[in-house]
């Protein structure tokens, strides 16, 4: 093999976005392995990165941006009725699924009314499915996890209206 005819076979590989071609031919042997293209890297998981927003300065603060106005004042009005909700955590690590089976409806939606011990959902941990139940009578406010999501020890859940 020439190097006109390997020149030939890098181009082509490129061309049909091939990583890796092993040829042997007699007594000669060619192996070609290309890198990935640094474009097509993964991004990483955005689960795990936190956003805060700056602190204000102390002295003379620049006027905020109308929009950035309005996203405050909505995050301040939201967490003021929230403030009265309970939380249900997650007491292990696994996989959160909201119903008992894949195409049946879930075992709780947002509105409906709980009462203690009633399945709120199953976690999967270690291919056992435990059922976690509701700790306290209310109405369901938020589900605050996505159907077939990994969960950690203590990962809150759901956020309930306690009945008065």
């Amino acid at each position: 093999m020439n190097q006109k005819e390997l020149k030939e076979l890098i181009e082509f590989l490129i061309e049909k976005d091939i990583a890796e071609f092993e040829l042997e031919r007699g007594d000669v042997k060619v192996k070609i392995k290309r890198a990935a293209e640094p474009a097509h890297a993964a991004l990483p998981d955005s689960r795990y990165f936190a956003v805060h927003a700056a602190p204000a300065p102390v002295s003379a603060p620049a006027p905020a941006p109308v929009a950035a106005q309005v996203d405050l004042a909505a995050n301040a009005a939201a967490s003021e009725p929230e403030e009265s909700l309970h939380i249900v955590k997650s007491p292990i690590v696994g996989t959160f699924y909201e119903s008992p089976s894949p195409g049946s409806p879930p075992f709780v939606k947002v509105g409906d009314p709980l009462e203690v011990g009633q399945v709120l959902c199953i976690v999967e941990a270690m291919k056992l499915m435990n059922e976690i139940e509701c700790d306290m009578a209310g109405e369901l406010v938020k589900k605050l996890v996505a159907n077939g999501q990994p969960i950690e020890y203590g990962q809150e859940l759901f956020a309930v209206r306690p009945t008065k």
